[in-house]
């Protein structure tokens, strides 16, 4: 695609529903789990008395960040998202600390959906259980040969999948409350169990039972993921952006929170128990149930019970389920590689992620983002419980931040706005922003304080790694940037080289040399000679004898190498004939072969190479490659001057 046709795959809300808020809108596949399995670590009594309240804390955090980044996309509509918000208000080091929050979590992001959908998967497709790593890892590369193609071909594609997911949990939803109104709701497979409280966990004091529900409260924060990506993705909108975003912010938080807030309320009427380890913790009897006991997610328990005596039903759930977590990896598939572009645009990450790929889409942090997510579910064996404990630490952060910048972008504002509508305005919006910074402050805290030990510690620690890299790869760009800069009374690049010294590389004598004779003479150096490594005595003097009988009109001189070495004997001759001038040159020729298949390059030109290499590195010192194209790279041309990728951002094609 053209760079004028960007226009093109730019998203309306119908489309960009799906694709920006599909991470948020699948946490409800998994919150809740994650809710109940950390409240069932002290029984199920506590599990079914306060998780919905566990939820309904949740939801209010949800709805203050929502109307929190709200601000933010009109505030802020060219993409930068957070880390825009940040370094803008808060200094570039508080932008680079949201950026390595957000990339870390984008990759969490990827590995928590994927794994997430195929544990679901597994619970209506048997003969999945136990290949999810790599099942998992093949639909990562599928995910990714599909971003590949463009923003709004993804999204036209993953956009059914979506809606079909609201469909089915809203009308189960429906379906569920209309049974239970009627009293015809049956109970779970496993609210017939008894769920014992885990080791340790069996008398709880107060201040451990408010640790454990503030624990069940971080975990069940996962649901808060993917809401900063629309902030990113204001740039994919279509006219009006910031507006169309905020709408589609909105629609997303009022379906996540029905959503989850139902899931709850079914998985308690339905006496839902979840366990960690639940063949020793679930109980038939005070005994426990063994190693034959196969525990299906929350969502899987609870579709088994609203549609019982209507199997397609549970099928359908299972299936949207396990594909709407596969898709919400695609809103970190659009997030990551707009950070990543904007960060390279600002030296922080390498220029290479600031271009596009011929489908307009930031081809190069696609694929990284897929390597990294691919690394983690191998690493965790796509095992979520594992996975979520590195989860929702870097999306607190990045809320955190966000909106205390926002708090002061509205302070400086309002020091400068005379018209009072809208100061009134402002005022409100910075009322909104402060109490979402303190409510996202406090969760930050007690994921802190809940989950370091548990994972959060590796996430914190991978973006400080991330952010000392983005340190060191900025000041690496401004030292070259510095190097090379041209000054007003600098001149010396444009004088000409009052000596240049040509030495040609000598191995044989064949075609190639005498071509490399030929090429450095043609442009008439101050000094000409050709050079040969005395490794073999004899075949030096076959070539000596050889070149005199020939009359090449080059002196030619023998290098004494008694270790039998190549590059260091030239190097060092190199070195010596250079001249305490800095407008003095020396120029190596180096004759090369040009093969045709990769096989041959393991044959030939290594020793060139190595010498390239080392020469590149002496200042005061060119290296010319003179090539002589052997027959099988005959054909070869035509081949490379095909269609690659690339051709249409370079305007070759």
């Amino acid at each position: 695609m053209r760079s004028d046709r960007l226009g093109e795959t730019l998203l309306p809300k119908k489309i960009a529903l799906p694709v920006f808020a599909s991470d948020a809108l699948s946490s409800v596949a998994y919150a809740p789990d994650e809710i109940l399995l950390t409240l069932g670590l002290a029984g199920g009594a506590l599990a079914l008395t306060h998780s919905w309240e566990i939820a309904l804390a949740v939801v209010v955090v949800m709805v203050v960040v929502v109307l929190s980044y709200r601000q933010n996309v009109h505030a802020y509509p060219s993409g930068g998202g957070d880390y825009e918000v940040a370094s803008v208000n808060l200094g570039p080091r508080a932008g680079l600390t949201v950026a390595s929050a957000l990339l870390v979590d984008y990759v969490l992001t990827v590995a928590v959906s994927v794994s997430s959908g195929v544990q679901n998967a597994a619970s209506a497709f048997s003969f999945l259980r136990g290949h999810e790593a790599l099942v998992a890892v093949g639909i990562v590369v599928a995910l990714t040969a599909m971003n590949l193609r463009g923003v709004r071909e993804s999204g036209s594609a993953f956009a059914i999948p979506t809606y079909l997911f609201m469909a089915a949990v809203l009308g189960m939803a429906l379906v569920g409350f209309a049974r239970r109104t009627f009293g015809e709701l049956p109970q779970a497979e496993s609210a017939d169990l008894t769920l014992a409280p885990e080791a340790g966990y069996e008398q709880l004091g107060t201040l451990a039972m408010a640790f454990l529900l503030l624990r069940a409260f971080s975990s069940g924060c996962a649901a808060l993921t993917g809401v900063e990506a629309i902030s990113n993705g204001v740039p994919a909108f279509k006219k009006p952006k910031s507006t169309n975003a905020a709408t589609t912010l909105l629609l997303m938080g009022a379906v996540s929170t029905t959503m989850l807030l139902s899931m709850m309320s079914l998985a308690t009427w339905t006496g839902v128990h979840f366990a960690d380890d639940p063949q020793r913790q679930l109980l038939r009897d005070g005994v426990p149930v063994g190693d034959s006991y196969v525990q299906d997610t929350v969502m899987g328990q609870v579709a088994k019970s609203v549609f019982s005596g209507f199997h397609p039903g549970v099928v359908l759930v299972s299936v949207v389920t396990g594909l709407i977590l596969v898709l919400a990896a695609n809103t970190a598939f659009n997030g990551f590689p707009v950070l990543g572009s904007i960060l390279a645009k600002d030296g922080y990450l390498p220029r290479q992620l600031h271009t596009r790929g011929d489908r307009l889409a930031f081809s190069n942090g696609i694929v990284i983002l897929a390597a990294a997510a691919a690394a983690l579910i191998v690493a965790y064996d796509a095992e979520v419980t594992a996975l979520i404990q590195l989860y929702i630490v870097g999306v607190f952060i990045s809320f955190t931040l966000s909106q205390t910048g926002m708090v002061r972008h509205w302070n400086r504002h309002l020091a400068v706005e005379k018209d009072e509508r809208a100061r009134r305005r402002m005022r409100r919006s910075r009322a909104i922003n402060a109490v979402g910074a303190a409510m996202s402050g406090t969760v930050l805290v007690v994921v802190l304080l809940t989950k370091f030990t548990h994972g959060a510690g590796y996430a914190l620690a991978a973006m400080g790694v991330l952010f000392a890299l983005m340190i060191a790869i900025r000041r690496h760009y401004d030292h070259v940037r510095e190097e090379l800069a041209v000054r007003e009374d600098d001149t010396q690049q444009q004088l000409l080289p009052s000596r240049v010294h040509a030495i040609v590389l000598v191995s044989k004598i064949h075609k190639p040399t005498l071509r490399a004779v030929a090429y450095a003479a043609a442009t008439r150096p101050s000094r000409l000679e050709a050079i040969t490594v005395d490794v073999d005595p004899d075949e030096t003097a076959q070539i000596q004898a050889e070149w005199l009988r020939r009359g090449i009109p080059v002196p030619l001189k023998s290098l004494d190498s008694p270790y039998r070495e190549i590059t260091r004997p030239v190097v060092d001759y190199v070195k010596s004939i250079r001249s305490g001038n800095p407008r003095d040159l020396v120029v190596v020729y180096i004759p090369q072969y040009v093969l045709g298949h990769w096989w041959e390059q393991l044959l030939h030109n290594q020793s060139a190479l190595r010498l390239r290499s080392r020469l590149l590195f002496t200042p005061g010192v060119m290296v010319s490659s003179v090539p002589w194209q052997l027959a099988s790279s005959q054909g070869a041309e035509e081949r490379f001057d095909g269609p690659v990728a690339g051709d249409v951002r370079r305007g070759e094609k």
